[in-house]
């Protein structure tokens, strides 16, 4: 018989949850496919309707699920994208709170400030050139402030590619998504895009003269600067 008390639903979604958590960790249900049919899940696990979605719920929540409206979930392989991934719900809310935009910023200038002196000290070729391509597509799309917010975006998102540590990857893709509703928003400019690629090159010119200091500091520059623009947006209670 399906569940009907609140607490017998609760117990076999967590038993659910445990089951399929096993089989996408297994391989059984491979990365990128389709969860089986609601009905499908029903008749192998002997539960109801209402368990199989409290347990696809929990499962997006960790990660292991990709659900949309009236779609399929889909499997996610465990990853660091999917384990930072999971904790966007709770930092959305933090991000309501009064400076919690700002403490999320601030970390980020922390880690680029980082990864900045190491790739001044141990980029290599491909580094170097992936770099400068970048910066390429971002000076050729000043004019075009869409395109120029997706090549900012790519810019950063290589000096996170620089250390070859998975997890950084994943951190940036979780700013981006974080930082979104704010950086979105913006007033696209000319002007402040011309800015910006400035303050890339900046960045760039510290890397190639292997001079981890001058890279750090263009890079504190021009996040601050950025932080500015936001404030000047939005207000200074972010």
């Amino acid at each position: 018989m399906p569940e009907t008390s609140e607490n017998g639903t609760g117990r076999a979604a967590d038993s659910v949850v445990r089951r399929l958590s096993a089989k996408i960790q297994a391989g059984e249900y491979s990365d990128g496919t389709p969860l089986p049919p609601e009905r499908l899940l029903m008749e192998e696990f002997g539960i109801s309707r209402t368990v199989v979605r409290e347990a696809v719920q929990a499962l997006s929540k960790q990660g292991l699920l990709e659900a949309r409206p009236r779609h399929r979930p889909i499997v996610r392989k465990p990853g660091y994208d999917a384990a930072i991934s999971a904790l966007e719900t709770v930092v959305s809310h933090l991000l309501k709170n009064a400076g919690g935009v700002k403490n999320l910023f601030d970390t980020r200038i922390l880690v680029e400030s980082a990864l900045v002196r190491q790739a001044a000290q141990q980029a290599q070729r491909d580094d170097i050139a992936a770099l400068k391509a970048a910066l390429e597509a971002n000076e050729a799309a000043i004019d075009d402030s869409d395109e120029f917010y997706r090549t900012d975006r790519a810019f950063h998102a290589l000096l996170y590619e620089i250390p070859r540590n998975p997890v950084l990857p994943a951190l940036h893709k979780a700013y981006v998504t974080w930082l979104a509703p704010q950086w979105s928003r913006m007033p696209r400019l000319h002007e402040r895009n011309k800015a910006n690629h400035g303050a890339h090159v900046q960045i760039l010119d510290g890397i190639l003269m292997r001079d981890p200091d001058a890279a750090e500091e263009a890079l504190r520059r021009h996040l601050e600067q950025a932080w500015t623009q936001v404030c000047e947006t939005f207000g200074e209670d972010l």
